[in-house]
This record gives structure tokens, C-alpha cells and sequence, in this order.
């Protein structure tokens, strides 16, 4: 029997509270006559902004709590950014659906330059991503480069107060916010490489729960599960997290899947590249092979000194 109500735990940021209604939205279309709620919590990676993720333990600070509601009865699925999601989830959870991806470019944001190789020699960036660190490294080595937390608006203020030069966040974000016009130029593939699984929306739940997994399934992408499945299986064979600058971007033609993958070294901007196809039902093993490719060379030494 069909639950007649969903309950959804979701961060209280403007964007986690937007990308939950949107589900939400959803849901209801896809369900007429179910009843969809939104539980906001709060997460230690929403509260501890004054530290780099990489030094708190992680991405995986934005589940914990979501996770925690689900497993004490208070929601039946939770919302994220696929990104901050680990390459492996905790036991007992699964993903069963993943929206259709949006711009998984990142957003080079600046008052006063149009684009990166505009900023003069010096000028402050802010990020606190080592992917976007160890990129914008590789490229201007002469930055002034500058953590920056917080949520969008919080970012977007800093910039305007005169903080930094620039700053980089994800399209996605300033999009789904209303905020597409602060975007300056883009920072896309195939000369720059977003996180895996940038810019698509995931439905975490409990397993073990079949008629509320129906439910969700309907809302499933599957060419962006391909592609996002490859990306993460790269970066789960790399033992990836967000201590480690790790980039992805998988691609669905019509000859099968194309992956490009990188690890990077945020200190010196030094960059590793790697890249292979494969038809579209090994996207697992394409990510493992491009990762292998990576460590083939040398890829481990930035691996094992940021884990």
C-alpha cells in the first residue's frame, strides 16, 4: 500500500529548501492526491563555517542529520546536492532517483572582471573547493586564492563587500536561485572539470521500504544516472572525498559514454588527466578504468597526503 504522505528532510539553506520544494513539486505531479512535506534540519556542515569541509570531516556532514531523521521515522527521503554526496552511501541507504542534471559548469563571479584570465596578477579568489583550488592553481598560478564558505547569498555578499576579486561557484546553484545574471563566464569542460556529479539533484532514502521506492523511482533520469554513475565509480575507486581535489565529467552520445577525470594537488596546481569511453551499460567500469588510468600516474601521492 501506497504511503499517502511523504516527509522530506532537507538543510535549511535557500537553495537545499528550493531543490527540496522542487522535488516536492514533483512528487505531486507524478502522484496526484499525495501529500508532500518539507522537515528542514539543520547540518554540523551548515553550522561549522569558520573551517575549510576538508579539515571537519567532509561533505558527509550535510547527510548525518537527514540520514538521522530518516532512520528515527521523522522523513521518508531527503534531498541533495549529488555532489555532497559521499561515492559510498551508509549502510541501509540507497539512492533511488536522480533528476535530470542542470549546467554542471562552474560559475566564475566577479564585479569588476569578465573572466578568469581578466583578473590581474595578485587578485583574491575565493573558494574553499581544493578541485577549484587545484584548477585555478594550474591555470593563475599568480592568485591570491582564499577560503570562502557559507551559503550562496553569504558568498555572493563577501564578493560585493570588497572580500575578494572573484569568487567560483556551481551555474546550477545561481540558476535554481534566481541568480543566473551574476555568472560572468563559465568554467566548463573539457578545459575544466566539475565534481562528480555536479549539478544533479538526489533522492536519498532507506531501503527496505518498496512502496515509498516506487514512489521516488518515477523520478528518475536514467541518462543522468549513466553518466553520473560513472563519475562517482571514478571516485569512489580513488577513494575520493572532498579532501582530495578530484574532477569529472562523463558524457552520453551515441556511441556510448565519454569520461574525463582528474586529481589534482590544490598546493602547487599541478594536475593529473585521464580520459576513456565505453558503451553505456559499463558506466561503473568506465570509472574504475579512467581511475586506474590516474593512478597508473601517480595519482596515489595526492591521494594518501589529503586523506
Amino acid at each position: 500500500m501506497n504511503p499517502s504522505t511523504l516527509r522530506i528532510a532537507t538543510r535549511k539553506s535557500a537553495l537545499a529548501l528550493w531543490q527540496a520544494e522542487h522535488v516536492a513539486a514533483l512528487l505531486r505531479a507524478a502522484h496526484p492526491g499525495l501529500d508532500v512535506e518539507l522537515v528542514p534540519l539543520s547540518t554540523r556542515g551548515d553550522e561549522i563555517l569558520d573551517q575549510p569541509l576538508a579539515t571537519i570531516g567532509g561533505k558527509g556532514l550535510f547527510l548525518k542529520e537527514l540520514e538521522v531523521a530518516m532512520l528515527e521515522g521523522r522523513a521518508e527521503l531527503a534531498v541533495h546536492s549529488l555532489k555532497d554526496v559521499p561515492a559510498q552511501l551508509e549502510s541501509g541507504f540507497t539512492l533511488p532517483a536522480i533528476l535530470p542534471r542542470a549546467d554542471a559548469a562552474d560559475a566564475f563571479v566577479s564585479n569588476h572582471y569578465t573572466e578568469l584570465a581578466a583578473l590581474p596578477c595578485g587578485a583574491r579568489v575565493g573558494t574553499s573547493s581544493l578541485r577549484r583550488q587545484a584548477q585555478l592553481r594550474a591555470l593563475r598560478p599568480d592568485l591570491v586564492l582564499r577560503d570562502l564558505r557559507g551559503n550562496v547569498g553569504t558568498r555572493l555578499g563577501k564578493l560585493d563587500a570588497g572580500d575578494y576579486d572573484a569568487i567560483v561557484l556551481a551555474c546550477a546553484g545561481l540558476e535554481r536561485l534566481g541568480l543566473a545574471s551574476r555568472i560572468v563566464s563559465r568554467l566548463a569542460a573539457p578545459d575544466w572539470l566539475p565534481a562528480p556529479g555536479q549539478a544533479a539533484i538526489a533522492i536519498e532514502a532507506r531501503e527496505g521500504q518498496p512502496a515509498v521506492l516506487d514512489l521516488l523511482a518515477a523520478l528518475d533520469d536514467a541518462d543522468t544516472r549513466l553518466t553520473v554513475s560513472a563519475e562517482r565509480a571514478m571516485n569512489q575507486a580513488l577513494g575520493g572525498s572532498c579532501t582530495v581535489p578530484v574532477g569529472a565529467w562523463c558524457m552520453l552520445g551515441e556511441h556510448g559514454l565519454h569520461l574525463r577525470g582528474l586529481v589534482g594537488d590544490a598546493a602547487s596546481g599541478q594536475l593529473l588527466h585521464a580520459e576513456g569511453s565505453a558503451p553505456a551499460d559499463q558506466a561503473m567500469a568506465l570509472g574504475e578504468q579512467v581511475a586506474q588510468a590516474l593512478l597508473a600516474q601517480g595519482a596515489a601521492r595526492w591521494l594518501q597526503a589529503n586523506s
